[in-house]
């Protein structure tokens, strides 16, 4: 498998990377947002959009092929987030969600409940939501086999010309009593949490694999896809009302 093989290449490089000490406050939503793609909830209105422009895999790229931007908020269910791509071709190649689907268009989203970095590609200590084009969504399991975490995040988009807008509800589990394939109980969020996050996106123009992985935030040294394997990576952000 393509991932597990960057795995096995970056081993040495993530155990050098320091979890940042930078915290990123959240506020929460007064009316939580409807999960429509229409971006007209109140609530979006009082939030600033923050960038999507660290290059993670691939070549540099124009505004044309690929622009992006996001927001968070939330409320004691759920986070909330709102994400602008502007990207001039839209390409989902696999019909089976199940199959080299980071390699399709889709957003990614980078979960560490606890805040507690480290690594995770076989554990749920952090997860990797790949939300696809068809709203499926597609993580690693304990076995580093593809399985769909659908009931984890709520999605939806709405495309107009070359952007689309999404809108995700995601929902946090603890890592403890978390187990796969069962029924897992989200947990309640408050003030004053601190959750690990990142946000990437897999642009593919047409290609057989994506051409751009194009990331929130700074990861230091060459090999910069690690969100997937090493929860250190990840920004924090702390609930506040």
């Amino acid at each position: 498998m393509v991932e597990e093989t960057i795995a096995k290449k970056t081993i040495i490089e993530t155990s050098l990377i320091i979890k940042s000490d930078k915290v990123v406050e959240i506020v929460k939503a007064i009316q939580k947002p409807s999960i429509d793609g229409k971006n007209n909830d109140e609530c979006w209105n009082t939030v600033e959009w923050k960038p999507l422009d660290q290059l993670w895999l691939g070549k540099e790229y124009s505004k044309q092929d690929f622009e992006g931007k996001y927001k968070l908020t939330w409320n004691n269910e759920a986070l909330y987030l709102l994400v602008s791509i502007t990207d001039d071709v839209l390409f989902d190649q696999y019909k089976d969600p199940k199959q080299l689907w980071w390699d399709d268009d889709c957003v990614e989203i980078f979960i560490d409940a606890d805040n507690s970095g480290g690594k995770h590609l076989d554990n749920h200590n952090a997860f990797a939501y790949h939300v696809a084009l068809d709203h499926n969504v597609v993580d690693m399991s304990t076995k580093k086999e593809a399985i769909l975490f659908n009931d984890h995040v709520k999605t939806a988009h709405i495309t107009n010309g070359n952007n689309t807008i999404w809108e995700h509800k995601i929902y946090l589990f603890e890592e403890a009593s978390f187990k796969e394939n069962e029924e897992n109980t989200p947990l309640t969020l408050k003030s004053s949490d601190k959750i690990g996050f990142a946000l990437a996106y897999c642009d593919n123009d047409g290609s057989k694999e994506r051409e751009n992985f194009i990331g929130s935030t700074f990861v230091p040294g060459e090999d910069k896809n690690q969100g997937y394997i090493n929860a250190d990576i990840f920004e924090t952000i702390q609930l506040v009302e």
